[in-house]
């Protein structure tokens, strides 16, 4: 049986026959994928790199990507050109700088990255180390505001729900107030994509924030972060060893296993209302 997949490009579903087997019995039906399609990122019309990405917010993508690389100011973009790739198969992002402005030194380093791996074909962890200084002390969260955010996060994924298949990124206030949440088949992309939003809005640093990432606190999620000024990170499921130590050498708060109910303090306890200091 030829189970047909229509792909009408550029959003974030797409619709597919599968067959779906409970207990002993098939059935052909409709379901959503979350869609997946390369975004090739360009600075001025220059390639810079290629992501595989979910469609949608793409400029914010774009902008957040090249921030948080280190390659461009905040204050230097002036917006986001967009369009679809000459060959039908993706999109194109083309981030634009402000008259006389001109990118960080070195950044013509083309690499592809992965919506697993956002790091794939650098050639070393201090590669992607970016220069951004320790984060500002504060604010000061609750364990109450924390243990909801899961549920927060949750309730506001919305192509989640529709294909159970994608990672999420939301941006909270010390009172858990939900400013911006972006959904991508990739983590470092959603954090992107929340990260180029307060970009374009003119609103980096983001020293009074916390994000949430709906899987692991990898590392490069940590420097995305450390280079938005977002001092405190906190993630469903497990930080890596690395993420630990930049969250310490930096002065951020790095949450992990977060549920309604308890969680790990990695570093950072300060922040945390009647906690001991961890790292």
């Amino acid at each position: 049986m030829a189970l047909e997949l229509e792909r009408p490009g550029g959003r974030p579903t797409e619709r597919s026959r599968v067959l779906r087997v409970r207990n002993g019995s098939r059935q052909e039906l409709p379901d959503d994928l979350a869609a997946e399609e390369p975004l090739e990122i360009r600075l001025g019309g220059r390639a810079v790199a290629v992501t595989m990405r979910t469609p949608g917010h793409d400029a914010e993508l774009a902008a957040g990507f090249l921030v948080t690389e280190g390659i461009v100011h905040p204050a230097d973009v002036a917006g986001v050109r967009e369009c679809r790739s000459e060959e039908g198969d993706g999109g194109v992002a083309d981030v634009l700088l402000r008259p006389g402005a001109s990118p960080s030194g070195g950044w013509q380093r083309n690499f592809y990255a992965t919506s697993s791996c956002g790091v794939c074909g650098k050639a070393s962890i201090e590669a992607v180390r970016v220069a951004a200084g320790p984060v500002a002390d504060g604010p000061a969260i609750t364990e109450s505001v924390l243990e909801a955010l899961p549920d927060r996060l949750r309730e506001a994924q919305r192509v989640f729900d529709r294909t159970g298949g994608l990672h999420a990124a939301g941006l909270f206030t010390p009172d858990g107030d939900l400013v911006v949440l972006r959904e991508d088949v990739g983590r470092h992309n959603a954090v992107d994509k929340v990260v180029g939003r307060a970009a374009l809005d003119g609103g980096l640093p983001l020293s009074d924030r916390i994000l949430l990432a709906s899987g692991r606190a990898s590392f490069e999620i940590l420097q995305k972060a450390l280079v938005a000024g977002i001092p405190v990170v906190a993630a469903v499921s497990a930080p890596s060893s690395l993420a630990v130590r930049l969250a310490r050498e930096s002065n951020m708060t790095l949450i992990g296993f977060l549920r309604p109910g308890g969680f790990n303090v990695y570093a950072g306890g300060e922040r945390l209302a009647g906690a001991a200091p961890a790292g």
